[in-house]
């Protein structure tokens, strides 16, 4: 689910560098990409804090 979102957000920035594309189209992706990382990081501290607390 937000592992799949990462990876595929992933491959389109890879590809918007590799194709030269425009600085604001490669910062937009790069810039979505850290929201569901920081995201992702979230939801795993929130699940920790599950597991350790029962």
């Amino acid at each position: 689910m937000l592992n799949e979102e990462i990876c595929k957000l992933r491959d389109q920035l890879n590809e918007s560098i590799i194709s030269g594309n425009d600085y604001s189209i490669t910062y937009k992706l790069s810039v979505e990409l850290d929201e569901l990382i920081a995201q992702y990081y979230r939801n795993m501290l929130k699940d920790e804090k599950l597991i350790t607390n029962k």
